[in-house]
């Protein structure tokens, strides 16, 4: 965002900050809610203002924006001189992107002898309040607030939800306290948003006490407060407390309303508590004389057809028509849906065939979901009698169609057939979209067609659609695995060639299968490549080629590799660590393992390590390498456990050499390791039996100077 410039700098900025503006493209995921309004408009004086020829030649204006020149700029600044303050903020609401909206109100903000009405200020807000950007809301508020600009309660409220949206509680409470502190009356708008957004954050006990406090201030909640805490109850699952206040709320003055109905509702078929909704509409005209229309229905049917309740929203349609009710195409998909999903294709085709009964003509849509439903549960040739029918009755499959259709065919194993479709989609009239593509991908991969596989992929990218790195990944660990190292670093190759998203995971998933084949060389080489691809190998790169140098006896290499691995500043895992333990043991090179993992140590401590070197090697039988691995362990000063000695002391026992099972015994103890006493037991008398009782008794005197409890027969 760009910052507030005041009008007595406009000269130094005026250039720099509008061609800024300019510059900066706007991003279009945000919805267009102001689009749909000029359609429908709220009201024809607004309509009439934002259908204006010099609304409209700005905004188109501003639609340009990113090859503005300075022609076009003055234009612009010619228009806005043109503007009444309601056009203006009839373009500050039709942007498509708010951020826009925000740009545009800092340009002209900035124009000379030009000053923004407060309207402007409230429509902006207005934006703002369907957007995260809640610091820019209060932004806005504070340059009201040194400009002397009114700001009434609205404003406000505005900001509120902003924060909300961007899940900023607190921020959202500072701008009610700011409020009140600013002398701004308190209204029930502003508290009915503040307590909706407590309830949108899960914070119910904060909202039912801002209600309290509400009515403490002489502000009585209405039904659109009720309505936020009975939401409140059912978020937290206290359908009972939401019930009660429904029935508490004539009493305080405030009738329910079908919404307040609606959300209970919502919450018994989530909870799958489906009988008690008949209850609820009953209970809704016979205390609340709220009658069932056919809002009432849709609702109710929407709700249970979309946490899987069919019968239920087909006994709802059967009510609704006797009372003379019309269900529309969108219900009865709905419907359709439900039975579709638990896999119940004869109940969802009756739903169709009663919509043709009732003259309801289907859409796409509605066609759709049963196609779906019909591949879902492999049943392709009732879902082609749809497709058919579907042409039959005037009405054109679309993309999800065709998509729905490739999904079966690959559900059921011939992903040939799916393949042959999508290359025939030119013919039908019908444009494969990404999905289309990845689900045959993954249906040739499953089955095998590899090579058809990746030319499909191919293809996919040359018609504009690029596979996630996911979806390459996938497809080179399948070509790994049936040996064909090579051609999935060629598919991976031309996959970078043509601008996919390759990342480190795709090429290690090449080494590997390198590594796999015994191709050490090229494995080798593509390491080095990734460099120049601006790719760093992460550990798992090093650690699978690491490995591989091992199995091959290439030890001196799995060195200089590991200490490379390091020097780039990739720490190692405990994985690493075994494996570099494994490989060098195997060989008995104690001396280059000792230094190996002191390097690997500074980069990462691991205090089990030099305790699984010893083990290893003694489970090798490879003692002698392993006391001299102790003897350099110990010197240095590193962290040994006293299970390790106890693993030596045993091993030079079973081989009858006690002498060094003494010296093993009292190194432990000058390093303050307590030593198993049965183990001790042992060594002492071995020492006895063999006629060295000097060291047994030294053994004697240090074991009880250490205060440890000896054995009752020594």
């Amino acid at each position: 965002m760009h910052k507030w410039v005041p009008k007595s700098r406009l000269s130094h900025h005026f250039q720099s900050q509008v061609r800024t503006i300019i510059a900066n493209p706007t991003n279009p995921s945000f919805p267009n809610p102001t689009c749909t309004s000029l359609s429908d408009p709220t009201n024809a004086d607004d309509a009439e203002t934002r259908l204006h020829p010099t609304v409209r030649e700005v905004c188109a204006l501003l639609d340009l924006r990113r090859a503005w020149n300075p022609t076009q700029e003055g234009r612009l600044r010619h228009l806005l001189r043109r503007l009444t303050p309601h056009q203006v903020c009839a373009v500050i609401r039709a942007q498509s992107d708010e951020r826009v909206s925000v740009d545009f109100f800092r340009w002209a903000d900035r124009q000379w002898r030009y000053c923004h009405s407060p309207d402007a200020y409230h429509a902006l807000l207005e934006v703002l309040s369907r957007t995260k950007m809640c610091q820019t809301s209060k932004r806005v508020l504070r340059l009201m607030a040194r400009r002397g600009v009114d700001r009434r309660p609205e404003a406000f409220a505005h900001a509120m939800v902003s924060c909300g949206r961007a899940r900023r509680v607190e921020e959202a409470m500072e701008v009610f306290a700011l409020m009140l502190k600013a002398g701004v009356e308190l209204d029930l708008l502003v508290c009915n948003t503040a307590v909706k957004v407590l309830v949108a954050a899960k914070l119910f006990d904060r909202a039912l006490r801002f209600v309290e406090r509400m009515r403490w201030a002489g502000i009585e909640p209405d039904v659109v407060s009720f309505n936020c805490l009975i939401k409140g109850y059912c978020d937290v699952g206290r359908v009972e407390e939401a019930l009660g206040l429904i029935k508490e709320m004539p009493f305080r003055g405030c009738a329910p309303d079908k919404i307040s109905y609606y959300t209970v509702m919502g919450f018994l078929c989530k909870e799958k508590r489906v009988e008690e909704v008949e209850v609820l509409l009953e209970k809704m005209e016979r205390d609340s004389n709220l009658v069932p229309d056919q809002v009432t229905y849709s609702t109710v049917i929407h709700m249970l057809s979309k946490h899987g309740h069919g019968d239920e929203a087909i006994g709802f349609v059967r009510e609704a028509e006797e009372r003379g009710f019309r269900i529309d195409k969108v219900g009865y998909s709905a419907v359709m849906s439900a039975f579709c999903k638990n896999g119940r294709m004869d109940e969802a085709k009756e739903v169709l065939d009663k919509m043709f009964v009732r003259g309801c003509d289907p859409d796409v849509v509605t066609y759709t979901t049963i196609v779906d439903g019909f591949c879902r549960v492999g049943d392709v040739d009732s879902a082609r009698e749809v497709v058919e029918r579907m042409y039959e009755n005037g009405c054109k499959p679309n993309t999800v169609t065709h998509t729905a259709l490739l999904n079966g065919l690959c559900r059921i194993g011939h992903s040939i057939e799916a393949l042959d479709m999508l290359k025939s989609s030119e013919d039908e009239w019908w444009t494969p979209s990404a999905i289309s593509y990845s689900v045959v991908m993954h249906g040739l991969r499953r089955e095998g067609w590899l090579s058809e596989a990746c030319e499909l992929v191919s293809r996919m990218i040359d018609n504009g659609f690029l596979p996630t790195p996911v979806e390459i990944n996938q497809l080179i660990q399948e070509l790994c695995q049936g040996g064909k190292a090579r051609e999935a670093k060629e598919f991976m190759e031309e996959c970078l060639r043509k601008g996919c998203a390759i990342n480190v995971v795709n090429f290690t998933s090449v080494i590997h299968g390198f590594c796999q084949a015994g191709d050490l060389e090229s494995a080798l080489s593509l390491l080095d490549d990734m460099y120049l691809n601006n790719k760093r190998p992460d550990v798992i790169t090093y650690t699978v080629v690491i490995d591989a140098l091992g199995k091959n006896g290439r030890l001196e290499e799995l060195t200089k590799l590991t200490e490379k691995m390091l020097h780039k500043g990739v720490n190692p895992t405990p994985l690493t660590y075994r494996i570099v333990i494994h490989w060098l043991c195997h060989s008995g090179r104690v001396k280059e393992l000792f230094k190996l993992l002191k390097k690997m140590l500074s980069r990462r401590a691991l205090r089990s390590v030099y305790n699984q070197a010893i083990e290893k090697l003694c489970g090798l039988g490879k003692l002698d390498e392993a006391y001299s691995l102790l003897d350099r362990v110990l010197r240095s000063g590193a962290e040994l456990d006293a299970n390790t000695c106890d693993l030596f002391v045993g091993n030079y026992l079973n081989r009858g050499d006690s002498l060094l099972a003494y010296k093993v015994v009292r190194r432990m103890l000058k390093r303050n390791l307590n030593p198993d006493v049965h183990l001790c037991q042992r060594v002492w008398e071995c020492l006895m039996s063999e006629g060295k009782s000097e060291e047994a008794k030294m053994l004697m005197v240090q074991f009880v100077g250490r205060g440890l409890l000896l054995p009752q027969n020594i």
